[in-house]
């Protein structure tokens, strides 16, 4: 074997010297479709709540924390502008965003700016759609044209973009107000960054979690009407399970991630952040569709009707996700399911070594980070345990090439098999950590939404790690501190580019269990 190794490491050598930009593709592309897939309702309508908004109310908070689909209806019947709606939400972010730290920058100039071009149109008779006007805050990973752009880690912090990225110029179109960007944990990992470390609204003594931790916080502090995150494992579904908003993790290749750091080319997603289900649908209506620019992009019709049925729906769920560790929380969700007109039963998955494809993420991650750990880079971020970056990075030019294709072969039987689960249910109902599920479907493309269900008393939570022998996001922290009243959620899956009915099943479930319009109590 000696005598043949002087070529291999050559080869090793050549590519770790060679330098590739973050956006450089890889060949091959995942794509999470099987032979003989089918799009669902690839005909159907879009079509949203219509309802009046009723008067605009006198309280600020009242404004600031109402849904998209309420703050539509003010601007649209003229009740409210879209430069007021973003002056309360600047002064809010004022006043409130340096405790959180969850704004990497705010862009209080341009953000007016867009107000009043969205006002103008008003003015004129013209109508953008459910977005028009309405303010939303920008994870800050994503480019944007002469604004820092700086993917929460020191070496990038005055990375300023010559150009937007596909989902900026997407909202833009829609009508929708940049606020700015929303904190994320660095190079797109929990909720520390080059700022401090994003706080949970709900307890400020504890961080929002990650990675789209900015995104998640805002939203639930009613610093912005929505936000944009992005998941590889967990960063949308995570933060709302942390903060209480209610996320969408979408289909693999529905929305692109042209002109957002890559972390994982196979796994990385967008979708929005939000405090109500049919927000979420809105957003996504807007940021949908193909891009070119983007290899694992898949273009996909999104169809959804806020008024359809939810009557003989098959909703599935895994009992040992719902035995030990599962929440009082988690069991009511479970019951409320079971009120709604849908038939709940017992699903099973194959033992599959799930956690095995975590190295997957890890040899993703580091690749497009070689500097990171070949440059010394490591050293200039500021979370240093061990499980962050750091010390993952360093570990994962040990993993093996044989392994990884391995690894890829593996994850063609989870396709099948969460397939196959889809097959014979509609949609799937579990705590946000408990089981495969979540490492599963990140890895197949099937899409999530997470929405809150209750709340629990808790200790201050300490911040997560992705392990080998699980993914823990909501550690304890000391068991002797005092207890905090916080949000606790439950998730839904649903089969490839099913957003529509998930949706629909997610609305019905959000009435049942009747908790989505408490706030956090902030003060400045």
């Amino acid at each position: 074997m000696l005598g043949n190794l002087g070529g291999q490491i050559e080869g090793a050598r050549a590519i770790r010297g060679f330098a590739l930009p973050n956006h450089a593709p890889t060949a091959c592309r995942f794509d999470p479709r099987l032979p003989g897939f089918r799009m669902p309702m690839p005909g159907g309508v879009l079509r949203f709540s219509n309802s009046d908004p009723g008067p605009l109310p006198a309280d600020l908070a009242d404004i600031v924390f109402a849904p998209v689909t309420q703050l539509a209806g003010w601007i649209r019947a003229g009740a409210l502008t879209s430069v007021r709606l973003t002056r309360i939400y600047l002064d809010r972010i004022a006043a409130l965003g340096p405790r959180l730290e969850c704004w990497a920058m705010v862009t209080p100039d341009p953000a007016l700016a867009e107000a009043e071009a969205a006002d103008a149109l008003t003015r004129a008779g013209v109508n953008l759609g459910p977005l028009h006007g309405i303010p939303y805050g920008l994870k800050d990973l994503f480019d944007t044209k002469g604004i820092v752009t700086g993917w929460g880690g020191e070496p990038w912090r005055n990375r300023v973009p010559d150009a937007d990225a596909a989902i900026v110029r997407r909202l833009r179109a829609a009508g929708a107000v940049m606020l700015g960007k929303t904190a994320l944990g660095a190079i797109a990992y929990n909720d520390i960054w080059y700022g401090g470390i994003t706080r949970n609204p709900w307890n400020t003594e504890e961080g929002s979690s990650g990675s789209s931790a900015g995104s998640a916080s805002a939203t639930a502090a009613g610093l912005c009407a929505f936000a944009i995150g992005t998941e590889t494992l967990g960063s949308i579904t995570s933060p709302c399970q942390r903060c209480g908003t209610t996320g969408l993790r979408p289909t693999f290749g529905r929305v692109s991630r042209a002109g957002g750091m890559a972390l994982c080319p196979s796994l990385d997603k967008v979708g929005p952040i939000c405090r109500t289900v049919e927000d979420c649908a809105l957003v996504l209506a807007a940021i949908n569709g193909g891009d070119p620019a983007d290899r694992g992009s898949i273009d996909a019709p999104f169809a959804f009707d806020a008024t359809a049925p939810v009557e003989g729906m098959r909703v599935g769920f895994l009992p040992a996700a719902f035995g030990e560790g599962a929440t009082a929380v988690d069991h009511a969700a479970l019951a409320a399911m079971r009120r709604l007109p849908v038939e709940v039963v017992e699903e099973s998955l194959p033992d599959l070594p799930w956690m095995a494809l975590m190295n997957v993420v890890y040899a993703e991650a580091t690749a497009l980070f070689q500097d990171v750990t070949l440059k010394d880079v490591d050293d200039t971020l500021t979370w240093q345990e061990a499980g962050a970056w750091p010390n993952t990075m360093r570990k994962a030019w040990f993993l093996s090439a044989v392994d990884h294709v391995n690894l890829d072969r593996l994850r063609y039987a989870a396709m099948e098999a969460l397939d196959a689960l889809f097959g014979r249910v509609d949609a799937l109902i579990g705590p946000f950590a408990t089981g495969p599920m979540l490492v599963a479907s990140n890895f197949t493309g099937q899409p999530c939404l997470h929405l809150r269900a209750g709340f629990d008393a808790l200790p201050t939570r300490q911040r997560g790690t992705l392990g080998s022998k699980g993914v823990s996001f909501t550690e304890p922290g000391d068991d002797a501190g005092a207890a905090h009243r916080v949000p606790q959620g439950i998730s839904l899956w649903a089969g490839l580019f099913d957003e529509g009915r998930l949706l629909n099943l997610a609305m019905a479930l959000e009435r049942e269990l009747r908790v989505w319009r408490e706030r956090p109590q902030l003060t400045a």
